[in-house]
C-alpha cells in the first residue's frame, strides 16, 4: 500500500476478497493545551476502538473515513492527515485493511447509535491502555509521533 496524490493505493495483486475500510483518530485540544482522543465502545463486539467502517462503492478511503466517523459518532470532522493502516483477518476469515486519518471535530456531539454505545475522550497517555486490539495500540503509537498533536497553549 502507498499514498499517491493523497489517496491510498492498494496493489493490483491484493486478494480479491480484501475488505477495504477506513476510520478516524479524532482529536481535540482542551484547556491547558492538552490533547484528547475519542475512543468508542461497541457493545456488540465488546471492544474499545476507533470509529471505522467499509468503503462504499466508488468511495475513496478518505471519504469513507469521514462518512464512517459521522455515522458512528455524529461528529462532522475534517481530515488533518493520513496516519497509517492496520491489516488483519476479519472475524469472517477475509483479509481486511483499514486506513486511518487524524481528524478534528468541526461540529456535532456524540449520540449512541446502532453501532456505537459509548464514546470517551481520553488524554493521550490513557488511550493505548484503553484500546482492546493490539493493532489499534500499534497504530496509536504512530499517532503519538505526529507533530500535529503537540500541546498548544490555550
Amino acid at each position: 500500500m502507498y499514498l499517491l496524490s493523497g489517496e491510498l493505493i492498494i496493489p493490483r495483486d491484493a486478494p480479491n476478497d480484501l475488505i477495504r475500510a477506513a476510520g478516524g483518530i479524532v482529536h481535540r485540544f482542551v484547556p491547558g493545551g492538552r490533547v484528547e482522543i475519542a475512543c468508542i465502545y461497541r457493545e456488540a463486539r465488546g471492544d474499545w476502538t476507533f470509529p471505522k467502517g467499509k468503503l462504499d462503492p466508488g468511495e475513496t478511503f478518505e471519504q469513507a473515513a469521514l462518512r464512517e466517523v459521522v455515522e458512528e459518532t455524529n461528529m462532522l470532522c475534517e481530515v488533518v492527515r493520513f496516519v497509517g493502516t492496520t491489516n488483519y483477518t476479519h472475524r469472517k476469515g477475509k483479509p481486511k485493511i483499514v486506513a486511518y486519518y487524524l481528524m478534528t471535530v468541526s461540529e456535532g456531539d456524540f449520540e449512541p447509535n446502532a453501532e456505537v454505545d459509548e464514546l470517551v475522550w481520553l488524554p493521550l497517555e490513557q488511550v493505548r491502555a484503553h484500546l482492546t486490539w493490539d493493532r489499534d495500540q500499534e497504530l496509536f503509537d504512530l499517532v503519538l509521533q505526529l507533530p500535529e498533536l503537540r500541546a498548544q497553549a490555550s
